[in-house]
């Protein structure tokens, strides 16, 4: 796949805003600081379209990026973020809940995982519930370049084991560093396009 355009459409806060053009949409979800922005550069070949923080918890909206006008690459907010006030973790929330729930150009969900951690419980929690509305989903375990490859197959099959994936969510190893994994989502997503 060669990225031809990229273009923030809309950074939006409720349904109404969401784009109306019914193009496929590829979900990014994660926890504050697994590198979600890092991985958006890499799919999308810029260095800093997506502005990454060494705060956790900046997005704050759901960020609609239309890639070479023919699909998009949402970024939603980054999950288990403990500064947050409950008010908003509650509103991130049911914001989620309505555009999981409800979002018919939604096609793939692409869940980052930090490979060098065991999933945490927020990251059960999320898997379990894209699996409980029959989302499907691809693991992507980011940061890839910070494990040793003689530990590779140790982590993924401790990610695996505590995800329980299911038939027919892939795993994907991958580094924004070295460019590891990429093509596979290019491929994935060419594939479900």
């Amino acid at each position: 796949m060669k990225i031809k355009s990229v273009d923030i459409i809309i950074s939006a806060v409720r349904r109404s805003q969401y784009p109306t053009d019914e193009l496929p949409e590829f979900l990014l979800v994660g926890r504050s600081n697994v590198g979600k922005s890092s991985f958006i550069n890499t799919i999308i070949n810029r260095k800093n379209y997506a502005r990454t923080s060494s705060n956790p918890g900046k997005t704050q909206t759901i960020n609609f990026y239309l890639v070479n006008e023919n699909f998009y690459l949402v970024d939603a907010p980054g999950y288990g973020y403990a500064k947050l006030s409950k008010k908003h973790q509650k509103k991130f929330g049911l914001m989620m809940e309505d555009y999981l729930t409800n979002r018919d150009p939604l096609k793939q969900v692409f869940m980052l995982i930090d490979f060098r951690h065991k999933p945490s419980n927020d990251d059960i929690m999320m898997y379990n519930f894209l699996k409980y509305y029959k989302i499907p989903v691809t693991i992507v375990a980011t940061k890839a370049d910070k494990v040793g490859i003689t530990a590779h197959q140790k982590q993924r099959n401790l990610i695996l084991n505590e995800l329980d994936l299911v038939l027919g969510d892939d795993f994907i190893v991958f580094s924004n560093v070295t460019k590891e994994g990429r093509e596979e989502i290019y491929n994935k997503i060419e594939r479900i396009i």
